[in-house]
């Protein structure tokens, strides 16, 4: 079977055909062409395509080779265009409308399931190929130390809070210090104010020998006391104020703990979500590995996961692409089902050949090249979700209507 070939319709004889659909040798499946089409393999051998028997014959000896590309005289299905600017004319032959290829497979992104925690494994919920939905459960691993580690936590978060409370009551408590030391001192000044009043008053008395030494004495005195009095005040003031200083800085530490204990909270939450594990999409399960009592390390592969969304990677040869463009509509025939064609378009071209982003690409600056038409990879998306079991690797052989 050719692995790459153009496919036509029926032409008059000494015309170009098209290629087999690949299906089967040398044509698609029995029946499903009309008895006299005419297909043209990579070689250039002709063959006739006998719809009775399912076969292919080869063609007279006469029409066995497709003729070459015609004089200018010749016109028919070739067309020549004179360039501007004086260039030369060039004759264009034409392409067939149809390209396929049997170097085609189904693909899908693939999950790679696997353990982000270390536990022992309790239940693995599916089996081998199940399908299952997003968010269904694939298997549990012991939660118990990471029950208790999220107690701990919850309890962690419980003590930074009331730390926080106890803080808060505390600097309301210096507040009212504050107040209370603020209205001692400004009775302290108050009596100041009248001590240095009466002190001035008796000095005076003494000066006209109305007063007595001693009423004078003890003025002065009442005042120096006064005055003590009034700085002791100020001074429980300033302490109450720097206590508060002191509480603020408290209750910004136990803020942090706060933040840092529900942090702590928030992983052991996590990390005891993770002991179940779960579908991201839907899809199916495979390649388990896992086994209910095994013990699985972080980062341990437990299963495959194969979603439901796969597409058509075909390699086309670089000499089939230059009709070839997105949303171009596309048979798809598919080895499994071989009585079944499904329907795509064209999604998108590699920028670059299979070759080019391979693990070791080829070293053409050897001296020892040999030209080889190059692979390039071309998606091909389904219309609609296939009725049909389909996974990575499947062979296909795809037909893109070209024009």
């Amino acid at each position: 079977m050719p692995e790459s070939h153009s496919v036509g319709h029926k032409t008059p004889k000494n015309r170009a055909g098209f290629q087999p659909h690949g299906r089967n040798p040398g044509g698609t499946r029995p029946g499903s062409r009309p008895s006299g089409e005419v297909v043209q393999d990579e070689q250039g051998e002709v063959r006739d395509w006998q719809g009775k028997t399912g076969r292919f014959t080869t063609a007279k000896k006469q029409s066995a080779r497709l003729p070459q590309t015609p004089s200018l005289q010749d016109g028919g299905s070739h067309a020549c265009a004179l360039a501007r600017r004086g260039r030369a004319c060039n004759l264009v032959a034409q392409r067939p409308p149809l390209q396929s290829t049997d170097d085609a497979f189904i693909d899908a992104r693939t999950i790679t399931i696997g353990a982000e925690i270390a536990g022992r494994i309790t239940e693995v919920a599916v089996t081998d190929n199940q399908p299952v939905q997003a968010g269904s459960v694939l298997l549990r691993i012991d939660d118990s130390d990471y029950q208790a580690a999220l107690k701990q936590a919850d309890a962690g978060v419980a003590a930074a809070q009331a730390e926080i409370v106890d803080v808060a009551a505390q600097i309301k408590a210096q507040d009212a210090k504050i107040d209370q030391a603020q209205r001692q001192a400004a009775q302290a000044e108050a009596a100041l104010d009248f001590a240095k009043a009466e002190d001035q008053r008796n000095r005076a008395l003494l000066a006209r020998g109305t007063a007595t030494e001693q009423q004078a004495q003890q003025a002065a005195s009442t005042l120096r006391q006064d005055q003590a009095a009034l700085a002791s005040a100020e001074a429980n003031v300033i302490s109450a104020k720097s206590q508060v200083s002191v509480l603020q800085a408290q209750a910004k530490s136990a803020e942090a703990k706060l933040e840092q204990a529900k942090a702590t909270q928030d992983q052991a939450r996590t990390a005891l979500s993770r002991t179940s594990i779960i579908a991201p999409i839907a899809g199916r399960a495979t390649s388990i590995s896992a086994a209910k009592g095994t013990y699985a390390q972080p980062g341990q592969v437990l299963m495959m996961f194969v979603p439901d969304q796969v597409w058509v990677e075909a390699n086309f040869k670089e000499t089939q692409l230059d009709l070839m463009r997105p949303e171009q509509p596309v048979d798809i025939g598919i080895d499994a089902y071989p009585e079944k064609t499904f329907r795509g378009h064209v999604d998108s071209i590699q920028a670059g050949s299979g070759t080019a982003f391979s693990l070791l690409p080829a070293e053409n600056a050897t001296g020892n090249y040999v030209k080889v038409v190059q692979r390039m990879p071309v998606k091909i998306v389904f219309d609609k979700p296939p009725d049909v079991l389909l996974g990575p690797g499947m062979s296909v052989v795809p037909t893109v209507k070209v024009r």
